[in-house]
């Protein structure tokens, strides 16, 4: 009842998996200022961990968003035609060769994809030496499976002991948990079937501002102008973050 009553009226009703509903997020996203801001940081973020060498940075799920803003030659791409991206890619079968790329980034994209270890296999592929996997993901804890339960329309499963799941539709089918359970509880098992890939960092973040924006589905809870206050407040509670975190940026290298 409640996520109804918030539910942000451009995008009420519409199918997840329809790309106009894809181009309308992206207005969402750029006309709340608080939730803009949280895509600056986040943004700002990946972009400080992109190496600093020759090749290709390729966006997935550039859709709804504007990292090309912080990025101007980075390759954009979907998983179906919409305005503004350049590449329509499947992050399971890239269109690249072996060592193009030096770094792969996206922003909630990881947990829709039906099966990770074939975008691993990838990414393992595309990417040259020293390249890059850098990700903004939902994440668990305490207080976000609270959430992500009873507030958000995508499935969010930790207790699943597969990685994969069924892929029926490109956005609705999803599992948030999936960066968790990958990067955190079957860490061990990643490192082990991906040695290419080193985890260079997992960093459990943001606990409340992503929730009072309202995000992309909901109508804005908090104005722009409290941003500042809403940081002090994420910092203080840094501490906390394995029991507060709803998301967490993940950074892989390539060896």
């Amino acid at each position: 009842m409640l996520r109804s009553i918030l539910a942000h009226p451009l995008t009420r009703g519409r199918s997840i998996d329809d790309p106009v509903t894809t181009d309308l997020r992206r207005s969402i996203i750029t006309s709340k200022p608080f939730l803009r801001a949280i895509y600056e940081d986040w943004y700002q973020s990946i972009v400080a961990r992109i190496p600093d060498s020759t090749g290709a940075v390729l966006e997935l799920g550039s859709g709804a968003g504007f990292f090309q803003q912080f990025v101007p030659d980075v390759i954009t791409s979907e998983v179906f035609e919409c305005a503004g991206v350049q590449l329509v890619a499947d992050a399971q079968n890239l269109p690249f060769s072996d060592g193009e790329l030096r770094a792969i980034v996206m922003t909630d994209v990881l947990h829709h994809i039906p099966n990770v270890a074939a975008f691993f296999r990838e990414a393992t592929r595309c990417l040259r030496s020293g390249g890059a996997v850098i990700m903004v993901e939902p994440w668990v804890s305490p207080w976000s499976n609270l959430i992500y339960t009873h507030l958000h329309h995508e499935p969010f499963e930790p207790e699943v002991e597969q990685w994969d799941f069924p892929a029926k539709g490109p956005l609705s089918d999803a599992n948030g948990a999936l960066p968790w359970i990958v990067f955190d509880r079957d860490r061990k098992r990643f490192e082990e079937e991906f040695p290419h890939l080193k985890i260079k960092e997992v960093r459990p973040m943001m606990p409340f501002r992503y929730l009072v924006s309202g995000g992309v589905s909901m109508r804005a809870l908090m104005p722009g102008w409290t941003t500042p206050l809403w940081k002090t407040i994420e910092k203080a509670c840094e501490p906390q973050m394995k029991r507060l975190a709803m998301f967490s940026l993940i950074s892989l290298r390539r060896m």
